[in-house]
């Protein structure tokens, strides 16, 4: 094993969070010497220090936020000074798009001098960060500035993060494992304007980009009900692909 995928949160959007019916904390990335964390939610430090295996927050090296909305971000000011160590050690890489430390910005400027670098993400970014590279390959369909990430470690890890469903997104995820954000059970309507994936689209994508694994999170109120795993188990079985429903508190060896 050379890393991991640790989910500190299995939950997204605002009745999930509000009612903490899944933790909302986000996801530990770790490979090799390297640590990231991406998308700290709220509850994420709360998480981290209450797990069985708990990892040392000042062992961070970065954060990534693929965007600014509080289901994903809520936690971000918390983790940097705890990454910095109550910002007595200048350190770590806070990668993330342009509005979430612009106009309306979610991480708070005070917080922003304990770090040794903001890093904005981009389409068509390229990043490094000690044992670890990444890419941003396109700008999701969402209502702020959102990127999905593809990861490339000793395999090649994809995550889809909130968007709608476009023409040409799987294109942009060939990954060894592709770990995707399912909010809804059922598609949209054609007047929705809750831009996130469906378990349709999930479908779609897993289909069309063909990873040895997918892994599903960020459960709305309607997965939730209709329990993840039995849709998990569904999806396998209809694409022949390895299809896994994300837990609190699981963590993915690699």
């Amino acid at each position: 094993m050379e890393g991991f995928v640790k989910f500190f949160g299995t939950g997204g959007a605002r009745f999930v969070v509000s009612k903490q019916l899944r933790a909302t904390g986000g996801l530990w990335l770790h490979y090799k010497g390297t640590n990231l964390y991406i998308d700290p939610g709220p509850g994420a430090l709360v998480r981290i220090h209450s797990a069985k295996e708990r990892p040392d927050l000042a062992g961070l090296d970065g954060i990534i936020l693929t965007h600014k909305h509080l289901d994903h971000a809520n936690d971000v000011n918390v983790l940097i000074e705890a990454m910095t160590e109550g910002g007595f050690k200048k350190r770590g890489i806070l990668f993330c798009p342009q509005d979430a430390v612009g106009e309306d910005a979610v991480v708070f400027p005070y917080v922003r001098y304990h770090l040794e670098a903001i890093t904005l993400l981009r389409e068509n970014g390229q990043y490094e960060i000690k044992d670890i590279s990444f890419a941003t390959p396109v700008r999701h369909h969402h209502p702020v500035e959102t990127y999905g990430l593809m990861l490339h470690l000793n395999k090649t890890i994809g995550l889809i993060t909130d968007t709608r469903f476009f023409d040409g997104l799987p294109d942009h995820y060939h990954a060894d494992c592709l770990i995707i954000n399912v909010l809804r059970s059922e598609p949209l309507g054609s007047y929705d304007h809750v831009e996130h994936l469906a378990l349709d689209d999930a479908k779609k994508i897993i289909m069309d980009a063909r990873p040895q694994v997918a892994i599903l999170t960020h459960f709305g109120m309607n997965m939730i009900k209709r329990k993840p795993h039995l849709l998990a188990q569904r999806l396998q079985e209809e694409t022949g692909i390895e299809v896994i429903a994300a837990r609190d508190g699981m963590k993915w060896e690699f």
